[in-house]
């Protein structure tokens, strides 16, 4: 399902049914001003988004009150936080990206990845987690060959 297939989400949108996601999932409800801290956007962003999702449905929203996701609401913010957890996985264990940076490049990646290249990614990091060569993983072996070419690159003044 790409992002504009179920009710017309742009990112921002997906963005904020994650968010609201990841929040309910840690106390049930989500309000407004943590979705503001979890987003780093302004309240009356917020607000406005708010309300959209809540006229497509996904959410429950009322001024003032708690914010939850609708079953239909759940089921997409499910979908972008998986691919989330995917994307975001694959550049730190197979890539061997740094956590945070992964997370940010990873918010991105989600939004204009289609689900094929999202199951190929899924497949691809199982096949390496799962496949060695003499005992070294195929992960470590390719952090081991980046180290050695960053090293390289920034002795010769690349970057």
């Amino acid at each position: 399902m790409n992002s504009k297939t179920k009710h017309d989400l742009s990112a921002s949108q997906e963005d904020y049914l994650e968010a609201i996601y990841n929040l309910t999932i840690q106390n049930e409800v989500a309000r407004s001003k943590d979705i503001a801290t979890a987003l780093g956007v302004a309240k009356p962003s917020v607000t406005g988004a708010l309300r959209m999702l809540s006229e497509k449905k996904l959410v429950n929203y009322k001024p003032y009150g708690y914010v939850t996701l609708t079953p239909q609401g759940r089921r997409q913010a499910k979908a972008v936080a998986e691919k989330h957890k995917i994307i975001k996985s694959f550049f730190v264990d197979i890539l061997g990206v740094e956590k945070t940076t992964a997370g940010v490049a990873a918010c991105k990646a989600e939004h204009a990845l289609g689900p094929q290249i999202i199951d190929r990614l899924l497949a691809f990091s199982e096949f390496v987690s799962q496949n060695s060569i003499d005992g070294d993983g195929l992960a470590k072996k390719f952090n081991k060959y980046w180290k050695q070419c960053d090293i390289n690159n920034r002795s010769q003044g690349k970057s």
